[in-house]
């Protein structure tokens, strides 16, 4: 992960890594150009305005040294941005700001495109998510969810009996740059347990009283 934004840099990092992904952190282009020698990485996120040297010019250098995949995050939105950075040799481009989910997923794809080893299928109790098919499970029952209540039980299930306060979850599921109401938590989680829960099974979902919620006991 490449960016001299150190909140965003720690923001992904820590949502990759409940994901299973190791990150190794580079704050400018000299340091990304170490990385990719010593660490040998099977994708790198890169900002385009970096210090030391571009995200351009570190593109051409990686390009020039390895194949490996590459996604361009950056704030420069225009056409001529883009295909600029997909000319050089970057595998893919996202626009900031960003959604975490929306990261991740073209992170998970690049990394399934390089071969890189990857478990995607989640489980707690009677429950399995697959984060390829995205296809949710509960007792070998179908559970159609939407976007969002997926994004959030996947975070849910990457984290098991962990304690999430409503802030803490906004900024996993929703994004760091969210601004709208918290309470909009509690509506997905009550969605999600009218989803999961037949009449006769437990909720996995857990209230912790002055604290937030948790998936199990």
């Amino acid at each position: 992960m490449v960016d001299d934004e150190r909140h965003i840099v720690d923001f992904v990092a820590m949502g990759l890594k409940g994901r299973g992904i190791e990150v190794r952190r580079a704050l400018d282009g000299p340091s990304a150009l170490r990385e990719l020698e010593e660490f040998r990485p099977d994708v790198v996120v890169l900002d385009l305005m970096l210090p030391g040297l571009s995200g351009l010019e570190v593109c051409r250098r990686m390009r020039a040294k390895s194949n490996v995949p590459i996604l361009i995050l950056s704030a420069r939105d225009e056409v001529e941005d883009r295909v600029g950075g997909l000319n050089l040799g970057a595998d893919d481009y996202l626009v900031k700001p960003f959604a975490f989910e929306e990261l991740a997923a073209r992170v998970i794809a690049l990394l399934r495109r390089s071969g890189a080893p990857s478990d995607q299928t989640l489980r707690y109790a009677d429950l399995e998510l697959d984060r390829a098919s995205r296809e949710v499970r509960r007792n070998r029952r179908p559970i159609d969810l939407t976007a969002r209540e997926f994004a959030l039980l996947r975070f849910f299930l990457e984290h098991p009996r962990q304690v999430f306060s409503k802030d803490q979850l906004l900024e996993a599921v929703w994004g760091y740059d969210y601004v709208g109401d918290s309470n909009v938590v509690e509506a997905y989680i009550s969605y999600l347990r009218r989803k999961l829960n037949a009449p006769d099974e437990p909720d996995l979902i857990q209230t912790v009283r002055g604290s937030g919620y948790r998936l199990g006991s």
